[in-house]
């Protein structure tokens, strides 16, 4: 029996010691930062920013102007911009250069890739001691800028940038949708514009100005081409939808619901109306504001960063002056399936830190990334586009105030459709949500949008959509964005960690022969009793 007893105790020290090795098997935890006491001013650093801009020159000018004031300030770091048309593409080079480990210093991005980003090890910098730091945090005593506190970050946004336990970057600008009106052609039809908008609402008097003349005009416009609403990004539609109506659609540990009943039901409603020709899409019929502005739709669902393509006097737009049409343009949010408990998607770019083998280098970084928080960059910005300030400090600025109050004084940095849109978000910021963020959130986000522009197509081409239709396209959009990696039978998210090291591999092979030589051992104990008796 003595014997037997240390027998156990042996196998229950192997596996102790191999779930030393195995126990965290795949897991990658991001090391904190340590803040150096004093910021080495006696070196050069060479840091490198990556932006998004598209082709608004008054937005690169201004990023130019706030790394040229940032340099003055710190004669001993230069910053090297380099712009990308969009954020995917930042997206791509990032997860490319992070195997040859020449990712940014800094870079404009959103919290879905910083999530993809973080599956590196010690890839981006946690910035909860940067933060609190006294002397370089935000709103430090050595900063040669005037920034804003941790307090003074509006914690809504603030909130969006924080991934588990620890902040992985600093939000920049914030935008949501909006919904954009032709007031004249809602009047005409005989409706009024709520103060908020239900779906209900939506889909009526999209339909109602459907119908046509004896000519094949649409009685409405007088013309031949008419799409009553036109939603921009399909993927935050659907998340919207969902989230108003408390559905399924996936949470924090990446477990995945969104193919329920309510889905269902939300694609049977699209592709009814897109039958009627009431509905369509970006991606299927063309930017909204170039039908809106040339009195060929009545709802326009985009950004509010896109207000300035919007309206009559949309100081940007891709249609020719003289297929512009005169209307009033009412501001309204999103539609809602509870006008009492509003809720709308909160997005814009924020900013990460790379991190770097010298830490010095690191906080050369923050700082700049901390200087594009200071009010001169914020509301600069805000004031090219529908954005607005994530500083309460930009907010309540007086020059900002000022710029607000002066709605519609001129049809350029005043443009009216576009501070009214960007007063909508901050009037309706604690109604803004996020979507929660991990590895693989993204290709949930696209596969979200891809449903609702199977549906309109599918209904556009004459065919049959129902549950048979709508349970086969859950199927192939798991199967195209791979969905089924990240989500295990009954919603249980399973991370692929790839094969076990040879050290775990070799120790379940001593504990199975440890547990043969047990049972071999008390095997022979009682054919040995048997003999003796």
């Amino acid at each position: 029996m003595k014997k037997f007893k240390k027998s156990v105790l042996l196998v229950l020290s192997v596996l102790m010691v191999l779930g030393l090795f195995t126990g965290c098997h795949g897991a990658k935890k991001s090391a904190s930062f340590i803040v150096p006491e004093e910021f080495d001013t006696s070196k050069h650093y060479d840091i490198t920013f990556w932006a998004k801009n598209d082709t608004n020159k008054f937005q690169t000018d201004i990023y130019q102007k706030a790394i040229d004031d940032f340099e003055a300030l710190y004669p001993n770091i230069t910053v090297n911009m380099r712009l990308y048309t969009d954020y995917a593409k930042i997206y791509n080079d990032v997860i490319t250069n992070i195997a040859t480990e020449t990712t940014p210093n800094v870079c404009i991005t959103y919290p879905d890739h910083i999530a993809t980003y973080k599956t590196g090890e010690n890839v981006v910098v946690p910035l909860d001691q940067l933060f609190a730091d006294e002397k370089y945090g935000l709103g430090g005593s050595e900063l040669k800028f005037d920034g804003p506190s941790l307090e003074e970050v509006v914690p809504e946004f603030l909130e969006e940038c924080k991934l588990g336990d620890s902040y992985y970057a600093l939000p920049y600008m914030r935008s949501t949708e909006a919904c954009y009106i032709n007031k004249d052609m809602v009047e005409a039809l005989g409706y009024k514009v709520p103060d908020v908008l239900t779906w209900d609402y939506i889909w009526e008097v999209s339909e109602a100005a459907t119908k046509k003349d004896a000519n094949g005009n649409y009685a409405i416009n007088g013309q031949k081409v008419l799409i009553p609403f036109i939603y921009k990004s399909t993927d935050n539609m659907m998340i919207s939808m969902l989230k108003q109506l408390d559905a399924g659609y996936s949470d924090e540990q990446g477990n995945i619901y969104i193919f329920n009943d309510d889905t269902k039901s939300i694609l049977n409603t699209i592709a009814e109306h897109t039958a009627s020709g009431a509905f369509s899409t970006f991606k299927i019929s063309g930017y909204p504001a170039n039908f809106l502005n040339a009195g060929q739709c009545i709802f326009a669902i985009d950004s509010t960063a896109g207000a300035t393509w919007m309206g009559s006097d949309a100081p940007n737009s891709d249609i020719s002056p003289d297929k512009f049409i005169r209307f009033d343009t009412e501001v309204r949010t999103i539609p809602q399936f509870d006008t009492e408990n509003q809720k709308m998607i909160s997005q814009g770019p924020s900013l990460c830190v790379f991190n770097k083998e010298d830490p010095q280098e690191v906080v050369a970084s923050w700082l700049f990334a901390q200087y594009m928080l200071t009010n001169d960059v914020q509301i600069a910005y805000s004031e090219t586009e529908g954005y607005i300030p994530v500083t309460t400090k930009a907010q309540n600025a007086p020059e900002y105030v000022q710029y607000l109050a002066d709605c519609g004084k001129d049809t350029s940095t005043h443009y009216e459709v576009k501070i009214k849109a960007a007063k909508l978000l901050i009037d309706h910021t604690s109604d803004t949500f996020v979507t929660p963020v991990f590895n693989g959130s993204t290709s949930l986000r696209d596969a979200a949008g891809q449903m609702i522009e199977n549906v309109t197509k599918s209904v556009r081409r004459k065919e049959k959509v129902d549950d048979k239709y709508i349970n086969k396209m859950y199927d192939d959009v798991t199967s195209l964005y791979r969905l089924d990696q990240l989500n295990a039978s009954g919603g249980s998210s399973k991370a692929d960690l790839g094969p076990l090291p040879g050290t775990s591999i070799a120790l379940l092979v001593i504990l199975g022969v440890v547990w043969l030589m047990i049972l071999a051992y008390l095997i022979y104990g009682q054919a040995k009793k048997k003999v003796n008796k």
